[in-house]
This record gives C-alpha cells, sequence and structure tokens, in this order.
C-alpha cells in the first residue's frame, strides 16, 4: 500500500495530468514500440493513429491519481480493460516493460517538474496497480481455460460460412478445427480474431461482438467493412476479413470476454438501441431473450444509413412476427428509393418515448455520435444510470 505521504503526491498530479495526460501517453506509445517493436503485434494500429488509444489510456491513468487512496471505486472499469488485456494474451512480464516506458514517458514530458519524488511515487503507485490488473488476469485466463469448451490463448477456427448481410456488413461462421466443444458465453461479448495479411509486417488483433445467442456449436461474428474516408485508412482486418478470407480457412481466436453482457436475472422491460454494425451484441441479446425469457417485454430499435447498408433486417421482421412481445422499430438516416422505415432521420427523444417504457433497461451500441445522442436522450428522460447500458467498440471514450 502507499503511504499518506505518497497518495498525496499523486494528488498533487492530477491537475497536471488533465491538461498533458494526452500528451504522456502518446509519448509513452511511441517510446515503447520503438524500445520494444515485437509490441506492435498486439496493439491496434488504427486506435494508435486516430489517437484513440492514447486517449483512453490518459483517461485510465488520471482515474487512477484521482482514485488512488481508493482504487475499489474504479475497480468495474479495471475488470473492463483486464478483459481485453485477457482476449489479447497479454502477459505479466509486459507489465514492467509499460512502467519503465510510462514514467519515461512523464518525465520527458513533464522536464524539470517531474520531480525524483513524483516519479518515485508514480513508480510505486504504478507497481500496485499492475499487480491488481496481474492477479484479475490470471483469474480470467484460469476462468477461460478451465470453462467448458474453454481454451488458453489462441485457436484454430475454420470459417464454416461466409454470408454477406449488406452492401458493408458479412457474417463469418467459425467451428473449431479440432471438432471439440467450443465455450458458451455471454450475449454482448465479443471474440478476439488474429490474423496477419501477406502485406503487413505484424499481426493484427481485432474485437468482434458475437452476434447470435450462445446456443450453437459455433461463433458467429458480422463485420463491418470500414473503408477509407478522408483522412481515415480502411480496415486493415475488416478488409481482409471481407475480400481474403473464404470459407474453409482457418482463424485464430480468443476465448469469448467482455463485461457488457445482458443482466438475465431481471424480468423488466427492455429496449436495445443499435447504430450500424453495433446490432451484433444487440441481436445476440435480443435472441437471447426471446429464447430464455420469452414473455419479458422487448423492443429493439435499429438506426442505419439506409436499406443497403442494412444488415439482419429480415431476420428481425421473422423474429418480430413470431413473438407477440417483440416490438422492432427501424430508422434510416438517408432512406432510399424503395426502402421501408418507422422513421427517418436520428432518433431523438420525442420519438423514444412513443415507443419505449421508461421503466425498461436499456442497452445499446453502435459508432460514439449514435451512443452520445442515445446517451443525453435517456438522460434527459431522467432513466438511472443503473438502467443505461453500453458498449464501445475500440478503447473506452466518454458519452
Amino acid at each position: 500500500m502507499l503511504d499518506s505521504k505518497m497518495i498525496e503526491i499523486i494528488k498533487s498530479t492530477v491537475p497536471v495530468l488533465e491538461v498533458h495526460g494526452q500528451t504522456i501517453t502518446k509519448t509513452f506509445y511511441q517510446t515503447m514500440f520503438k524500445n520494444h517493436p515485437e509490441l506492435l503485434n498486439i496493439f491496434n494500429h488504427a486506435n494508435q493513429r486516430q489517437g484513440k488509444q492514447p486517449a483512453a489510456l490518459a483517461n485510465a491513468v488520471y482515474a487512477a491519481a484521482v482514485h488512488i487512496d481508493r482504487l475499489e471505486e474504479i475497480l468495474p472499469v479495471v475488470k473492463g480493460i483486464a478483459q481485453k488485456h485477457r482476449a489479447l494474451g497479454i502477459q505479466p512480464e509486459h507489465y514492467p516493460i509499460v512502467g519503465e516506458n510510462l514514467l519515461a514517458a512523464i518525465k520527458t514530458v513533464l522536464g524539470d517538474a517531474a520531480t525524483d519524488e513524483i516519479i518515485e511515487a508514480w513508480r510505486q503507485a504504478y507497481g500496485i496497480i499492475a499487480d491488481v490488473f496481474i492477479s484479475i488476469e490470471a483469474q480470467m485466463y484460469n476462468e477461460a481455460t478451465e470453462q467448458k469448451g474453454g481454451w488458453r490463448g489462441f485457436r484454430r477456427f475454420i470459417v464454416d460460412r461466409k454470408v454477406k448481410e449488406s452492401d458493408v456488413i458479412t457474417s463469418f461462421y467459425l467451428k473449431p478445427e479440432d471438432g471439440n466443444e467450443i465455450a458458451s458465453y455471454q450475449p454482448g461479448q465479443y471474440i478476439t480474431v488474429s490474423v496477419k495479411p501477406e502485406n503487413q509486417e505484424f499481426t493484427h488483433l481485432r474485437h468482434y461482438s458475437l452476434s447470435t445467442a450462445p446456443v450453437h456449436p459455433y461463433y458467429r461474428i458480422s463485420v463491418k467493412r470500414e473503408d477509407a474516408i478522408m483522412d481515415k485508412p480502411a480496415g486493415i482486418v475488416s478488409n481482409y476479413l471481407h475480400t481474403q478470407v473464404e470459407e474453409g480457412d482457418i482463424l485464430e481466436i480468443s476465448a469469448p470476454a467482455g463485461d457488457f453482457t445482458l443482466d438475465q436475472s431481471k424480468d423488466t422491460p427492455v429496449v436495445l438501441l443499435s447504430g450500424g454494425v453495433g446490432l451484433t451484441p444487440m441481436v445476440s441479446m435480443l435472441e437471447t431473450i426471446l429464447q430464455n425469457d420469452p414473455e419479458r417485454e422487448v423492443v429493439y430499435i435499429h438506426a442505419a444509413r439506409n436499406g443497403s447498408q442494412h444488415a439482419m433486417n429480415k431476420h428481425i421482421k421473422g423474429l418480430t412476427k413470431q413473438h407477440a412481445k417483440l416490438r422492432s422499430y427501424l430508422i434510416y438516416e438517408s432512406p432510399e428509393i424503395g426502402d421501408s422505415c418507422d422513421k427517418s432521420g436520428f432518433i431523438d427523444l420525442p420519438w423514444l418515448k412513443t415507443v419505449a417504457d421508461s421503466q425498461a433497461d436499456f442497452y445499446f451500441c453502435g459508432p460514439v455520435p449514435f451512443m452520445r445522442a442515445i446517451n443525453q436522450a435517456l438522460q434527459e428522460w431522467g432513466i438511472p444510470e443503473d438502467r443505461i447500458h453500453f458498449e464501445f467498440f475500440g478503447p473506452a471514450d466518454s458519452l
């Protein structure tokens, strides 16, 4: 444990981290990858280029400083990060590397303001935080390995089917090459795919939400092809999966992970909202509710740009016809000729109030602007925080 003096020093750096946090984390990643390029086989290069990963780390470091004397308050956030670490294969030996380069970055950015006393306080604090992560992740590795059908690290799966769901989304049905059982999962969780395209120097890892209920002898992921837009390059892994991977090919994946999951212990109404490819965890949750708790009231609302980019439309319509307790609604931002939807434009609070129960639990996922709009609407409506659940694709952001 840190003594009171070290805690006081760490807390004194909070204002500095608020101002210089992202500069520190950008410097950290640049230095670490220069010193340890092998770690580029683990980290998402796109998130580095777009600044998402440095921003997420800066937020985490800031939160650690603010709560350094009561780290238990950020334990849910720590466990969410640890889930991703386990899925990526982060090991205890990686933590000293991170610590060394993070302290060096603090010293580089803050210069003389980073006194020996401050560096020593952060060295001790990092050691404590790293031990928490290592302990939690060790338990997660054991659980992933020892569960029925579980495994450690990456396992080879055959692409049994490849199904085009829309102009931009394709589903991949994955069966284990060894023919043995696969681990079950909670609706909302993801698997991590490891690929190394021929023209790439490093291995690339990506998390993809499982897009069906956990009742099948296969996993299904539904991947949006990320095309180049203005200064944003095309997605390396999504394009590889869409254009290079075919039925019969092998993909390596790690066991299901993630803390964004459907609470199946409740019988209150549920409202599921998705934007674009954010439908993947929502469809898994929806199918699970309909199968396990068919009397539970559920509303599914999906927003897409138009019909050509809308995946699984027929599937959702079919489920809606089959289940009396399910109501589904469709919003197209820019409907094309022939498109049929319940609302054009965007989801707004006045409309949401006409279709959703204010006593429901709300789950949502999609692009960050979509999630910010939904979160703001729910807060304006007065929905309590404990009934608002959401998932970011990629590093955690803020809404």
